[in-house]
């Protein structure tokens, strides 16, 4: 899907559609402000909104002045996303953002998508999902009591970690059937298998190259075989953890390199997207202050040593994201 207005393809952005080839650097997997639900509000922890402006305006600035063009929120719907502040911040530090529908996993659901007025209670359909996140997408996102703002660039959605839940099948199926009826790209987090989890949106008949599988390299994954796999068969492959190095659960940076490496001698060059899934600004949860340009300033170079090429390493942080993200 492109702009109906002219034949340049475009990607949503919280200030309205841009041009895809304007996205530039991207970082695919980030969150700006993230607050776990109910922490906003909790009387120990403060949301003070021009503090959090400042903050994340230093960070976006930072990001730009070492090449960021485009930060990607994907934390979906009710995890501290802000609309109206993303405007704001886009307008001032000139950095694109692109924000998420979606939700997931079951567990950080509020009880009115768990439990409907069923009898017994039962998870929302698929259809139920799609209809609210498509409409995220064409008439704009939901400002909690207030309006609807901006169209959502990308459907978000994760899975339970123990396995896929019911619920969280719901959320994958619906995701996939509002990137069929938006032209959106759907970013999943798989539990515990990428495959079988991928497996789901591709049985909605979502074109694998509409997906991007997130938490890539998580060591379970890895071992498994799971970025080779997810990348033959055609979906994108995130390794968006960059600069965690001191979790066994998940590979270091060398390892991450040797990884990109690997899958570009595959081949597949083409479906790797990275991305540290920093967050800005953390409310009811540890910081994670990782800098948004992280992957570009300090992850490229490094792989550059261990021998990716300027053409792939502009293939993996513009022409990627740019293709992943464009509608269709």
């Amino acid at each position: 899907m492109t702009d109906t207005t002219t034949s340049t393809p475009t990607v949503n952005t919280v200030l309205g559609p841009v041009p895809a080839d304007e996205l530039g650097v991207v970082a695919v997997h980030e969150a700006l402000l993230s607050v776990v639900p109910g922490a906003e509000h909790a009387y120990d922890i403060s949301m003070d909104r021009a503090e959090i402006f400042e903050v994340l305006a230093g960070k976006l600035r930072d990001f730009r002045a070492h090449g960021g063009g485009t930060i990607v929120d994907s934390t979906g719907m009710f995890h501290g996303r802000d609309v109206n502040l993303y405007e704001a911040l886009s307008r001032s530090t000139g950095v694109h953002i692109v924000a998420s529908t979606g939700m997931g996993p079951e567990e950080m659901l509020g009880g009115y998508f768990l439990t409907p007025q069923t009898n017994p209670p039962t998870p929302w359909p698929a259809e139920k999902f799609a209809d609210l996140f498509t409409k995220e997408v064409t008439e704009g996102m939901v400002v909690p009591r207030v309006e609807r703002r901006g169209a959502a660039g990308l459907v978000a959605s994760t899975a339970t970690s123990e396995g896929m839940t019911a619920t969280d099948e719901s959320l994958f199926r619906g995701a996939a059937r509002t990137a069929l009826n938006t032209g959106v790209p759907v970013s999943i987090r798989y539990g515990k298998d990428a495959l079988g989890d991928l497996g789901v949106v591709l049985d909605e008949q979502l074109p694998a190259h509409r997906i991007v599988v997130g938490g890539l390299d998580r060591r379970d994954a890895a071992a498994a075989g799971a970025p080779l796999e997810v990348a033959q068969r055609g979906a994108f492959v995130a390794l968006d953890h960059v600069g965690l190095d001191d979790d066994d659960a998940y590979l270091t940076d060398r390892e991450r390199a040797a990884l990109v490496l690997d899958l570009v001698k595959a081949g597949h060059g083409s479906r790797i997207l990275l991305s540290s899934n920093a967050i800005g600004v953390a409310k009811g949860q540890p910081d994670y202050d990782l800098p948004f340009s992280y992957v570009v300033s300090k992850f490229v170079p490094f792989a550059k040593l261990q021998g990716l090429s300027d053409e792939d390493a502009r293939r993996i942080l513009v022409d990627n994201p740019r293709d992943l993200l464009t509608l269709r």
